[in-house]
């Protein structure tokens, strides 16, 4: 039997290891490779992929499939937990680049959409103004807080906060299958 991945995550939040299983099986790869591309280490990759599935396993992630695909909720969480163990190691890579195809063997599925996805992505942030492309990617893309931005750039927290704010929105009309969700 082919579980769908809403089913086999229903399936985790009712205690099912063998659920759980099947989602390690079916996207360790991708995850690993996604967390990789931003760590750039291999050790800690690990590490993030081992936190994403706790998380998933405690409960700590909250998957709503109006939200969209669980593939891509599953890599959003991951990116997230990257840049965190980053953050908490101060090691936020540069080079960090959005859109690109992770380096190990994802399915043609996943590269397609990734791609497209990223595609679009990219096309809508292009056609924001220049401050707002910074803005998006130095907190989306490079993982630095809002504050950080502020101090870099010695403007107002709030200026910055109000330029993603309107980036967000911009985005959201241009991409609405996209999931752009804004920060804190």
């Amino acid at each position: 039997m082919n579980d769908t991945d809403a089913e086999l995550y229903e399936q985790v939040h009712l205690g099912e290891k063998q659920a759980l299983e099947k989602i390690y099986d079916r996207y360790e790869k991708l995850l690993f490779s996604l967390s990789y591309k931003i760590t750039g280490q291999k050790e800690l990759a690990e590490e993030v992929v081992q936190e994403v599935f706790i998380k998933l396993w405690t409960k700590k992630g909250i998957y709503s499939a109006s939200k969209g695909k669980f593939s891509s909720w599953l890599m959003t969480m991951t990116r997230n937990t990257s840049i965190d163990q980053l953050r908490k190691r101060k090691e936020i890579p540069s080079d960090f680049e959005y859109g690109e195809i992770p380096s190990e063997n994802p399915s043609v599925e996943n590269l397609v959409e990734w791609k497209e996805e990223g595609s679009m992505l990219r096309q809508a942030i292009s056609e924001l103004g220049a401050e707002q492309q910074k803005m998006v990617d130095l907190f989306y893309f490079k993982g630095l807080s809002q504050q950080h931005i502020a101090d870099e750039f010695d403007i107002p927290l709030g200026t910055v906060k109000g330029r993603i704010r309107l980036a967000l929105k911009h985005l959201k009309k241009m991409v609405p299958q996209t999931n752009v969700k804004g920060g804190k």
